[in-house]
């Protein structure tokens, strides 16, 4: 069974700010989506990459972010859409008719660990579904209109990160159900993949990460990157 990564990296960055989306700064003297993938390529349970970015950045994703770091599992850099679902639904619609399972990661998560990635597909294969999630160490406070309004018991709270992995005809059945309800409707509450499975009755199993597996999402993020990255290479 074909387990196929698919790297979402469409996305314009607007909470960062800037001329250069996130995925491509530089980290470490190379793009930060380059570092994504390279842990993909390191994990032993995946068997190929798909990539998929603006379509605008299709060509410089090939000359600046796959071909210089010699990446053999890359298949294909695919374009994705004006949201993470469409660009999500796209990608999926270009995998191999024999992918078993697919694992859909963040292209700005740099950090998570080849060792995280194939617990996780270890158990989607086990279960049909799994996530990558953190558990909540902070109280948490549930707030309407700047005043709390409950206090939610962190015990069985965890915090979604991605890889996110499916069965192949699951995951992608799912997303077109989608797709034919929305039809163009507002997309908010739609914010990983699993709310998606979940939304359809299935259930998802957590795992929990070994190493950090953040997502850069501010300067400070990158900052943080920079450093776990230059850390793990080290070591």
């Amino acid at each position: 069974m074909k387990t196929c990564a698919l790297i979402v990296a469409a996305g314009a960055s607007r909470r960062l700010g800037g001329d250069v989306p996130k995925q491509f700064r530089e980290v470490c003297g190379r793009p930060l989506l380059s570092w994504t993938i390279g842990r993909f390529e390191k994990a032993e349970s995946i068997d190929e990459i798909v990539v998929v970015v603006a379509e605008e950045n299709l060509l410089f994703t090939s000359e600046k972010v796959v071909d210089p770091y010699g990446f053999r599992k890359v298949n294909k850099i695919v374009p994705g859409g004006e949201s993470r679902r469409e660009s999500v639904l796209k990608g999926l619609e270009r995998l191999p008719i024999s992918t078993g399972l697919v694992a859909i990661h963040d292209g700005a998560r740099p950090t998570v660990a080849p060792i995280d990635i194939d617990a996780v597909v270890a158990m989607a294969a086990a279960e049909q579904s799994a996530i990558l999630a953190a558990r909540a160490t902070d109280t948490v406070k549930r707030a309407e209109q700047g005043y709390i309004f409950a206090t939610l018991d962190r015990e069985s709270l965890f915090l979604a990160q991605t890889p996110q992995v499916f069965g192949y005809d699951m995951i992608i059945t799912a997303h077109r159900e989608l797709a034919s309800e929305i039809k163009g409707a507002e997309e908010s509450g739609i914010t990983d993949d699993a709310s998606i499975v979940e939304a359809r009755g299935f259930k998802v199993r957590i795992v929990e990460p070994r190493h950090p597996n953040m997502k850069v999402t501010t300067a400070d993020d990158l900052r943080m990157a920079e450093l776990l990255l230059r850390q793990d290479n080290d070591g």
